[in-house]
């Protein structure tokens, strides 16, 4: 399989990948009553007039789309950084960027005056938490296996200090050049 070399193109399809696990982790903690409503519902209340329409199919559809590019926009945000700064400890890279990258989104979506359906109690936002630093993990696992190596050589941000130990990523290329 060829590997993406687009950052954009890369950043749709692990974003795409990570947001269906985002909402599969969602819909089991809704179903196990963990959350008193799913992430869709809560970002359809953003857009529409009540948590009605928010519940509806075409509440649920414009949540979905909305969660979705939003999703996106934060996995091209963790691809820049992962092409930036490497692979390595890309769990926990992932997990950190999930986990705040979702806590940003819903403080700013339970704070507009519009949103008819913020979640109040800690279970849901917990849950939200969860499947967000799900996403992240995801996205970042996905970003890894499918991005190009040409992405993530960048050059180190301090040029002046030459490094005491070799990248993981130099290891890497050390260890295949070996193998041939």
């Amino acid at each position: 399989m060829e590997k993406i070399k687009d950052r954009i193109t890369l950043s749709i399809l692990a974003g795409g990948i990570g947001t269906i696990f985002q909402l599969a982790t969602d819909l089991i903690s809704s179903r196990l009553g963990i959350s008193q409503r799913s992430y869709r519902t809560t970002a359809a209340g953003v857009w529409v007039a009540s948590r009605k329409q928010a519940e509806s199919w075409q509440g649920q559809l414009l949540g979905t789309i909305m969660n979705l590019g939003l999703s996106m926009v934060g996995a091209f945000a963790l691809i820049h950084l992962l092409t930036k700064n490497g692979r390595d400890k890309i769990l926990t890279k992932g997990l950190f960027f999930g986990a705040t990258f979702g806590a940003i989104i819903n403080a700013m979506l339970s704070g507009l005056i519009n949103n008819k359906v913020k979640p109040k109690d800690a279970a849901s936002n917990l849950s939200y938490l969860a499947s967000n630093a799900v996403f992240g993990v995801v996205t970042a696992l996905v970003a890894s296996k499918l991005g190009h190596d040409s992405l993530f050589d960048a050059q180190p941000l301090n040029d002046e200090i030459k490094p005491t130990e070799k990248t993981t990523e130099e290891l890497r290329l050390a260890n295949s050049l070996a193998a041939k």
